[in-house]
């Protein structure tokens, strides 16, 4: 029992990364995810590298469960139980416009309806002292109604909370006790910040989706068990680290974005080792393209997360690594509008029925099918040979769903439309990218793309060129490398609390007082949780001019006084607005503390495959648009190349998980990582 592994579902794929520490074997694969029970597709993966759970001693585990569930609104059957007065705040919610230009603009309906929506008597002041106790009496009887409402979970939010959250764990207990079965969450125990909107929408989230996402953990370790398994199963947060199970049942919205958060760690793992000060982290999947600022090796994680997107969607409290994702992946479809205007995704084939070339039903022609009629995926190599593709299906799709309804039914019609299907999905998956830079304030010209998932090494040389962006690095086994990415993974705790005081040297007392007392509960959490004796922490402070309503975040190191918190503030706040007043008085607004405990995780000097003899490089035609058009293309298999290895482009280097596409004029070398470094012919035009 010695084999460290990572499980990560996806939208098209399950991808399992298995390490033993002992004998340093690794082991990659994928199979499709398996929507009827997400267990199973695990499974398979397991039963396909030909280990038994038995052999783990510790699991990584991401999943899409959560967002899903809300994008899709599959979640449960919620009821709201609030302060007297405040049964309608998730419809009030912020009275500001996102798109101010929409005259038909209407937010997302929430999660939880008016109908299932209650108030009770009580009430806190701001400093929480109890002005009107809570009518456990009427709780008791609302238990009841709830009972034959057949709720299947309840969030509570009582106002004022985040200052004394003595009524809602009064009102917690009631519940509990009244409706056995059912899931209960309250606001406090997600987040102590005084946003009350943002709290509400917060609770009712974890509410929504807390049933389904406890009842998949319990079963998982159920069915892990029952094979064997005795090792540790922990869930990777949104936040970047490791979570254990008992927390993650309790605060399943701590995995709203915990797909993506591997491939971000691994990002910044590999950054470190490889030297490079700024990385654009960007994965494409099977549904979706994603992409994330790793900056000195770290990556951001933002206080607030907006499920279902900033215009339409909700806020959610709870540390979310900052990413940037489109509805761009290799199922992504493409279609045509009634004004015959091609489009690419956001809806996607999955892995059921998958593209068109899967051969699994799907009729709709996606990325996937227009890369394989354009030469640029290897119909007999698809998951090493797993796969067959149908190249045939792929043209016959393309042609009478689009390249026919627009007039191009000649014979190089369908690879025209190909390279139009690419060409729209580069141009969303670049404003991803600028999103995720230009928005922040950073140069992409600046950066170096990291690009991995499967499809990413597959368009990323189309983006860098797009966004002139000079150096490409492809990591080993690119398909699973989100998996990868949480096996290095730490564990990680997040904790916020309201802390309203003006920038002043006498309010220092108190903010270290409260530090200290936010470390000292985490560090038990720590050991509690996962075993560990060595904590880590770092420190911020939301901060803003006085008068302000939106704040910054601001890394805080012990000791700091208020001179040297003003020069970090206003280096900061600089950056990002172009402006800083050295004159406004300054204040604090929250103060957040992460702790983390280091797990056993492998080095990832160790992780790549060993290069192999392999045959000569052969030749295929790859269609290049108007980089060259048609061209003979060498096609390597990646296995075979040792650190050190080059070669000019165009090539592809195909290998199990993924194909890595090198634009005609590029020049490729393996590291000392295995991993694949691509030098763009780009022109660095303006400053």
């Amino acid at each position: 029992m010695s084999f460290i592994v990572a499980v990560d579902i996806g939208g098209t794929f399950t991808d399992l990364v298995a390490f033993d520490s002992a004998s340093n074997r690794v082991l990659y694969t994928k199979s499709p995810t398996t929507y009827e029970n997400f267990a199973d597709g695990i499974l398979d993966c397991f039963a396909k590298v030909r280990l038994s759970p038995g052999d783990a001693a510790l699991v990584n585990h991401g999943t899409t469960l959560v967002i899903n569930a809300i994008v899709q609104r599959n979640g449960a059957r919620t009821a709201l139980v609030t302060t007297a007065g405040f049964r309608d705040i998730l419809e009030i919610a912020r009275g500001n416009r996102p798109d101010p230009f929409d005259l038909h603009y209407r937010r997302d309906e929430p999660l939880i309806p008016r109908e299932l929506r209650f108030e009770v008597n009580e009430r806190m002041d701001a400093r929480g002292n109890a002005i009107v106790p809570l009518d456990t009496t009427a709780l008791r009887e609302l238990a009841g109604r709830l009972r034959e409402l057949e709720v299947e979970s309840v969030a509570v939010f009582f106002l004022h909370s985040f200052a004394n959250p003595q009524h809602e764990l009064e009102a917690v207990a009631v519940l509990r006790g009244e409706l056995p079965g059912v899931f209960v969450t309250h606001s406090t125990d997600l987040t102590r910040e005084w946003y009350e909107y943002e709290r509400t929408s917060t609770v009712a989230a974890n509410a929504y989706v807390g049933p389904s996402v406890s009842t998949y953990i319990r079963r998982l370790e159920d069915d892990l068990h029952r094979d064997g398994f005795g090792g540790s199963l922990y869930m990777m947060g949104s936040n970047g680290g490791v979570l254990s199970t008992d927390r993650t049942c309790r605060q399943p919205i701590a995995l709203v974005e915990s797909g993506p958060v591997g491939g971000c760690i691994g990002a910044g793992a590999y950054a470190n080792a490889l030297q490079y000060g700024n990385v654009i982290a960007f994965d494409m999947g099977g549904t979706t393209a994603k992409c994330a600022l790793v900056e000195d090796g770290r990556f951001s994680v933002d206080s607030v997360y907006y499920a279902a997107g900033y215009k339409y969607g909700f806020p959610v409290k709870s540390p979310v690594v900052d990413i940037v994702e489109v509805g761009s992946g290799g199922g992504s479809i493409a279609w045509l509008d009634a004004q015959q205007r091609l489009h690419v995704g956001p809806q996607s084939a999955g892995s059921t029925p998958g593209p068109v070339c899967y051969g699994r039903g799907g009729t709709q022609p996606t990325v996937t099918d227009a890369n394989l009629l354009l030469g640029r995926i290897n119909a007999d190599h698809f998951l090493g040979g797993e796969l067959k593709l149908d190249v045939a299906s792929a043209r016959e799709a393309i042609e009478q769903r689009i390249a026919g309804p627009l007039g191009y039914a000649d014979g190089e019609g369908a690879v025209r439309i190909a390279d139009g299907i690419l060409s729209i999905a580069t141009v969303v998956m670049a404003g991803a990218l600028r999103r995720i830079s230009v928005e922040h304030g950073r140069d992409p010209r600046d950066f170096v793309l990291f690009a991995y998932g499967g499809g990413g090494p597959l368009h990323a040389s189309a983006l860098a060129h797009e966004l002139s962006i000079p150096t490409i690095v492809v990591p080993p086994e690119p398909g699973t490398f989100s998996a990868t990415g949480m096996l290095l993974a730490d564990a990680r705790l997040d904790d916020a609390v309201t802390f309203a005081q003006p920038l002043e040297e006498a309010t220092l007392t108190d903010l270290e007082a409260q530090f200290a007392t936010m470390e000292t509960v985490m560090a038990a959490a720590l050991t509690a949780e996962f075993g560990a004796s060595e904590h880590r922490f770092e420190r911020f402070a939301e901060m803003r001019y006085r008068g302000q309503r939106h704040n910054i975040k601001v890394p805080i190191a012990p000791g700091d006084d208020a001179a040297s918190i003003r020069v970090a503030f206003e280096r900061d706040y600089l950056r990002r607005y172009g402006h800083a007043d050295a004159n406004a008085p300054a204040e604090f607004q929250a103060l957040h503390v992460s702790g983390f405990a280091r797990l056993d995780r492998p080095e990832i000097a160790r992780l790549p495959r060993s290069a192999a003899a392999g045959a000569a490089p052969g030749t295929r035609p790859v269609y290049f648009g108007d980089a060259g058009g048609m061209l003979e293309t060498a096609v390597y298999d990646r296995y075979a190349l040792a650190p050190g290895t080059s070669g000019d482009g165009p090539a592809l280097l195909e290998e199990y998980g993924s194909t890595t596409l090198v634009w005609p004029g590029d020049r490729f070398t393996i590291g000392d990582l295995h991993e694949i470094r691509i030098e763009c012919a780009v022109e660095r035009n303006g400053s």
